[in-house]
């Protein structure tokens, strides 16, 4: 894949280069791996001077596919895709990545599809991930210097995910609000979180878009990303999600999975310089609690 840059600074290539996120490690991939470096169309190496004005342009090389990663078939809901990034809506019950209890995952399908259609980068690059059963947007880079580009957004906390909550509980919830908490591993277990002063900052905002009953639709976005920090803190704070029986969850409503859904992402996209806004509606078993709560469809604007 080829890119082209103007120097506007006197200096190596090298270090013209990392500014604009090729890395060391990348720098070693064009240069041993098929790639290449020219300036003003001349065949240059990483040391050599820049003027401002030159054009540089890298041409680097396609990466195969994981060997270790095997290649699944399943439908993808594509909601975007072009040269560089691939954004998809996940399904409830699959991992985004394989790991000693779950083979087959988001990961291993989206490796098939990327083979299938004979793409010339077939690595697969996780961008944004989500838990087993959670639903929505997963955002995926589909070449290695498109990932490192979204690393810095994501160091930088400009990429934007939002999402979608049931909750219940006794205590008033504000119709909007933010919980400020640290979360920590739970002493007693593994995989559980716990709120504690012993853990890390953690942040989140929230406005309550729909009141049923004793269930409220909560929009939420992210200010850190703590293992579980949308079903600790609202745990925390006496409104656990439906169907989330790890963190005291009301699992009568018939969903059996904590009822969170990434709705919204958004980032910078820093090839076509413009931003990109995605969106997913709300699924079937969450709409569907809010149907049977209030025996009518939720409005279309907060699906």
């Amino acid at each position: 894949m080829r890119f082209t840059f103007t120097a506007d600074r006197i200096c190596q290539v090298k270090t013209f280069l990392k500014a604009q996120d090729i890395s060391r490690s990348l720098l070693a991939k064009i240069k041993f791996r098929g790639g290449g470096i020219w300036v003003n169309g001349q065949a240059q190496n990483a040391i050599y001077q820049l003027s401002i004005g030159d054009v540089v342009t890298v041409d680097i090389p396609d990466e195969v596919a994981f060997e270790n990663l095997v290649a699944i078939e399943h439908p993808l809901t594509i909601v975007y895709e072009d040269d560089h990034f691939l954004a998809i809506d996940k399904p409830v019950g699959y991992a985004s990545i394989p790991s000693a209890i779950h083979s087959n995952t988001i990961a291993n399908f989206v490796k098939y599809y990327l083979v299938s259609q004979n793409y010339p980068n077939q690595q697969v690059h996780i961008v944004t991930r989500l838990d087993r059963d959670t639903s929505g947007l997963m955002l995926f880079a589909k070449h290695g210097y498109a990932h490192a580009r979204l690393d810095k957004q994501l160091q930088s906390k400009t990429i934007q995910k939002r999402y979608y909550a049931l909750v219940e509980g006794e205590a008033e919830l504000p119709d909007e609000g933010d919980i400020l908490a640290p979360i920590a591993r739970d002493e007693e277990s593994i995989i559980t979180r716990r709120v504690h002063d012993s853990g890390k900052p953690a942040h989140t905002s929230f406005q309550v878009i729909g009141r049923y009953g004793a269930v409220k639709l909560v929009d939420i976005q992210l200010h850190t990303g703590r293992t579980h920090q949308i079903r600790v803190h609202f745990s925390h704070i006496g409104h656990p999600l439906l169907g989330d029986d790890l963190y005291g969850g009301n699992l009568s409503y018939g969903i059996h999975r904590q009822a969170l859904h990434c709705h919204s992402l958004s980032f910078f996209h820093p090839f076509e310089e413009k931003q990109i806004n995605l969106s997913s509606n709300l699924t079937d078993d969450m709409e569907k609690v809010i149907i049977e709560t209030v025996g009518k469809r939720i409005p279309t604007d907060q699906r």
